[in-house]
């Protein structure tokens, strides 16, 4: 039986605008220029323009207009642009003139990256030079093409099979992509187009000038690679026959190569390109006192198109009203409207960055003078989150792959947040002061007899920290450090 009755719920939803400024903040300094091109070419309402003196105060204040009413041509003959520029005709810019900001070096916006040759071209061009005849050149392409940045052929030889007969139309078993993966091996740097580690360190081992050293170590990788991986040197010792000083020796020749060939090319230090961290903000300490810059080097200054205002213009003293010009006006509208909304976010995006780093820096104020790891005080996104009266999630899109620049170096916001813990003595303490005297420990325990978990547990309790082997390893983990058998050193 049909029925009709009514119902009250709650329901919160997020607007556009919101939405726009979550993803803002989550984007860090480095591709906020990317970001805001990408905006500029979506759309024409938005265009760059100079800093000028006469900045309102008041660039945040709420469209007021409602977006669910449908418009009218009564509505459009009312609507108003002028809310959208200053006295001059122009919309102020979002950037302005605070200290706050830091906006030196505006004319040199760009890290230049130095041009040569990339790392697969430099094979390619090995490759022209081998005499191969009919298709090995392709097949020969085709393998280099597969091999990854680090150097290894990851790729299995029946889909590069495939992918030649899909392709290029050329059919070939295994055996003959085995024979020209030959070649490959034979190419510079050492050790390209290996399949594993094994076979990487083999190929260079076997490009040196034969001695009882290079022999031994070859014997050992092709027969004991096991022993060897798992730093099982007693085996190792029988296996091979050698004293632990020549097994010393023929391991350092091993330790000696590079297990990631394709990593190691400089191509002349002109290919190899590099990832530079653009800090998001910048600390300074001034005579005890800390000043906080935020770093807005790359973003230009944005406005609202003045050619849109004098289209509308343009319509509102027209006689003629047709369909065709209320859509075109109504298309204005909404360009402007996304032009000031992006404007806004970009405001409200330095404001609450500005606001959650400033709680940050007064949370962890000691270390920021100090630079000592041991002064830094356990801090979880909520404390930020009541300090600054955010919600949790804003302080982790603000986290979130960001970089503080300070004295002792650039680093990741998320190196600030740590978990507490209480020492013998009652006292909170940080997880990543333990972190920091669990790795001073083990830097300086001997590496014939690496500590165990149960060794660093009972010298951290020694310490004052009553902390479980569980949670050791867990740590140790966190540190990339290998367990005790990894450690050990003949």
């Amino acid at each position: 039986m049909l029925n009709q009755r009514l119902s009250q719920k709650l329901q919160q939803k997020l607007s556009p605008q919101q939405i726009q400024l979550m993803k803002l903040l989550q984007i860090p300094t480095a591709n906020l220029e990317q970001r805001i091109e990408e905006e500029l070419e979506a759309n024409p309402a938005l265009e760059e323009g100079d800093v000028i003196d006469n900045v309102l105060d008041d660039l945040d204040q709420e469209m007021e207009e409602d977006k669910t009413e449908k418009e009218s041509e009564d509505d459009l003959e009312d609507f108003g642009v002028e809310e959208y520029f200053d006295e001059d005709g122009e919309y102020p810019e979002y950037k302005t003139k605070d200290q706050s900001y830091d906006n030196r070096d505006d004319d040199n916006k760009t890290i230049p990256i130095s041009v040569g040759i990339t790392f697969h071209e430099f094979l390619l061009k090995q490759l022209g030079i081998k005499e191969l005849h009919g298709d090995d050149y392709i097949i020969g392409s085709q393998i280099i093409g597969s091999i990854d940045d680090d150097g290894y052929l990851r790729r299995e030889m029946i889909n590069i099979v495939d992918d030649l007969a899909f392709a290029q139309n050329i059919i070939v078993n295994e055996e003959k992509i085995e024979e020209i993966l030959t070649f490959v091996h034979s190419f510079d740097p050492s050790g390209v187009g290996a399949r594993d580690l094994q076979e990487c360190l083999l190929l260079q081992l076997k490009r040196k000038q034969t001695n009882p050293l290079i022999k031994s170590a070859i014997i050992l990788l092709e027969n004991h690679f096991e022993h060897f991986s798992k730093k099982h040197y007693n085996k190792l010792e029988a296996a091979l026959d050698l004293s632990s000083e020549d097994l010393k020796s023929v391991i350092d020749e091993i330790l000696k190569l590079n297990p990631k060939p394709g990593s190691g090319y400089t191509g002349g230090n002109n290919s190899k390109i590099h990832h530079y961290i653009i800090p998001d903000f910048t600390v300074k300490n001034e005579a005890g006192e800390l000043e906080l810059l935020l770093n807005m080097r790359n973003a230009p200054d944005l406005k609202v198109s003045r050619s849109f205002k004098d289209m509308y213009t343009s319509y509102k003293q027209s006689k003629e009203k047709n369909s065709d010009k209320k859509n075109a006006i109504i298309f204005i509208k909404q360009k402007m409207d996304a032009a000031k909304w992006f404007i806004d976010a970009i405001k409200q995006r330095q404001q609450t960055m500005m606001l959650t780093m400033r709680a940050i820096l007064d949370y962890q104020n000691e270390f920021f003078l100090t630079g000592d790891e041991m002064t830094l005080r356990p801090m979880i996104l909520k404390d930020i989150a009541e300090m600054t009266d955010l919600d949790i999630s804003t302080v982790s899109r603000v986290a979130n792959s960001k970089y503080v620049q300070t004295e002792f170096g650039t680093i990741l916001l998320k190196f600030f947040f740590s978990e507490s813990m209480q020492n013998s003595d009652g006292d909170e303490i940080s997880t990543r002061e333990i972190k920091a005297i669990l790795q001073e420990i083990i830097k300086e325990e001997n590496k014939k007899k690496p500590y165990s978990d149960q060794k660093l547990m009972d010298l951290l309790k020694g310490k004052g920290y009553e902390i479980a082997r569980r949670t050791v390893a867990k740590y140790r983990e966190q540190l990339s450090i290998p367990v005790a058998r990894l450690r050990k050193e003949l």
